[in-house]
């Protein structure tokens, strides 16, 4: 058996492989839970494990540049849709089409979910990225730094706040939004709000009307480690699929309270019938639209040189269909 530490956020559907009830074929598998915070700072630093979490638009920018130190398979921990990633003051826009011309501020430009965000006001909304005076810096602490290599497209240019928070700079009326991943604290507290009243039924219509459902992280292997074991990726991804598939079927069973949360099957069954049976697929194929839709909104946005294939992000080739 191969030993390999898997860094990776505790997720209900990678807890029965962290758990030892399915198994990675070939692989002693260790998985180091922790927050996707600090697995991207450490990773930032150095290559600390055989494989671990990523975000999504990191790795597109390692990618992008040329030579990334890992490769990444089509399994995908965290997706979330970014309507509701828009915060305002209580006075502040209602509309995404309001942010033309705004101040927005972002915790970091190559962010996964900021990058969705600009795509989906530029391509949905029909807002001009580059009529916006972008601020980057902390959400609720300065000093927040830039992880990727940008080259901005012209007209694109942003500020970064090394001092002040963006939700001080927002409350303070020097910014008109903020875009973040997480709630500013400060929007817990009732100080700011989402700027979509319905921020559901809006990922509702996009997801009906585009079949994207937003990739935020992804998991890499090194390339190193890879170089040795081949193999080690389709086995790593089969055993996380297999986890995968057991915690969907695990919230579609309504006999018993799998989560503490009322009515959690009904929903998960009505999601089921909305994303066509498939509550959250692993793939190349099963994801292509999406992946490519961020490929081209990282490309527009300066994160890569040029427009990535799926197939250069996701360079190893994986069973699609396991149980």
């Amino acid at each position: 058996m191969i030993q390999l530490a898997l860094a990776i956020g505790d997720y209900d559907h990678v807890r029965d492989l962290a758990a030892g009830r399915v198994a990675a074929e070939g692989l002693e598998v260790t998985c180091l839970l922790a927050s996707p915070e600090e697995i991207f700072a450490r990773f930032s630093a150095s290559l600390e494990w055989e494989a671990c979490e990523l975000s999504f638009g990191l790795y597109t920018n390692l990618v992008g540049r040329g030579d990334p130190p890992v490769a990444a398979i089509p399994v995908f921990p965290s997706r979330v849709f970014r309507h509701s990633a828009f915060y305002v003051r209580g006075d502040g826009p209602t509309e995404l089409e309001h942010l033309a011309g705004a101040r927005v501020g972002i915790p970091e430009w190559g962010q996964t979910a900021c990058v969705w965000a600009r795509g989906i006001l530029a391509e949905h909304h029909g807002v001009d990225l580059a009529s916006i005076e972008w601020v980057q810096g902390g959400v609720d602490q300065g000093g927040r730094k830039e992880k990727a290599k940008l080259q901005l497209p012209a007209g694109l240019s942003v500020r970064h706040e090394p001092e002040r928070s963006l939700d001080q700079l927002l409350r303070a009326g020097e910014l008109d939004a903020v875009i973040s991943a997480r709630e500013p604290r400060v929007a817990a507290a009732g100080e700011l709000r989402p700027l979509l009243a319905d921020p559901r039924a809006a990922e509702r219509g996009y997801w009906a009307a585009t079949g994207v459902f937003p990739i935020m992280h992804i998991v890499v292997l090194s390339r190193e480690f890879l170089a040795r074991y081949p193999w080690a990726a389709a086995s790593l991804y089969a055993g996380l699929d297999r986890a995968r598939a057991r915690s969907v079927a695990r919230v579609l069973d309504g006999t018993a309270s799998h989560a503490p949360l009322p009515w959690l099957a009904q929903s998960a069954g009505e999601a089921a019938a909305a994303f066509g049976g498939d509550l959250w697929p692993y793939g190349l194929e099963a994801n292509r639209a999406t992946i490519e839709t961020f490929a081209r909104y990282a490309h527009e946005q300066g994160l890569t040189p040029r427009r990535l294939r799926a197939e250069e992000l996701f360079p190893i080739a994986m069973p699609e269909v396991l149980v």
